[in-house]
């Protein structure tokens, strides 16, 4: 029988079994499983079984559900999956594995979800889950505007990725090990500069060791950033624009 585990960090919350009823998960106190979190919505996500195949299905939320990085809607999970909710972490595990997952032990990295196995569900369950949703606010939550990726896209530079999601309300681009915009280079800054989310879903670039500019233009305080906006720091440039 699968298993979800749920982990902050290193620390294992609550280990759950899925069985014939789905696992609700979300802020409010009705789910199965509750994370206490402001990043987690009301009524996030769930998790069940259909025709043998167990299922994962996000029910519109503000920040998204993310397995193995990938940030889905609907899709099939598999034992060593990793489902990432807010700051939270859902592991799915087979009874057998269990040991393995909660000790910390590692093992090789969970392959991200395929396309071709995401499928979209219509049952009685669903839309007694999404009445749920509209009830307490969150059914604008659906659009398909929230499921657009803020992204950064490398242009010119030296740095460890190509591309980066922007999943945290702060990002910082720099050489620090806190950085999630990793520079190379024996004299790149450790925090060449930083973009904010804010409460409405906007972002903005601001200094940090450097001047950044946007579209060539030095910014001297910081600057809302819209899609296919050039950003030029520390020797790098980056695109930033919405994935679908």
């Amino acid at each position: 029988m699968p298993k979800l585990v749920l982990k902050f960090e290193n620390s294992v919350l609550k280990e759950m079994a899925v069985g014939s009823k789905e696992v609700s998960i979300g802020r409010s106190p009705e789910n199965v499983l509750v994370i206490d979190n402001p990043a987690v919505s009301h009524y996030h996500a769930r998790v069940f079984n259909e025709e043998g195949r167990l299922m994962l299905e996000d029910f519109g939320s503000m920040n998204g559900t993310f397995v193995n990085g990938q940030r889905v809607k609907m899709v099939t999970l598999k034992p060593g999956d990793s489902v990432g909710i807010g700051k939270h972490t859902i592991v799915v595990s087979e009874s057998r594995d269990l040991d393995g997952f909660t000790s910390g032990n590692g093992g090789s990295k969970p392959a991200a979800p395929k396309i071709n196995e995401t499928v979209m569900l219509d049952t009685k369950e669903r839309r007694e889950f999404l009445q749920k949703v509209a009830a307490v606010g969150e059914s604008a939550q659906v659009s398909p505007a929230r499921l657009k990726i803020p992204t950064l896209v490398v242009r010119k530079g030296r740095t460890n990725q190509r591309e980066y999601s922007l999943n945290d309300k702060l990002t910082v681009v720099g050489k620090s090990s806190m950085a999630t915009v990793k520079l190379k280079g024996w004299f790149a800054p450790k925090a060449a500069a930083q973009i904010t989310r804010r409460d409405d879903q906007t972002y903005y670039i601001g200094a940090a060791d450097k001047v950044p500019s946007v579209n060539g233009v030095p910014i001297a305080h910081p600057t809302i950033l819209k899609s296919g906006d050039i950003i030029a720091v520390a020797g790098v440039e980056l695109e930033f624009v919405f994935r679908d």
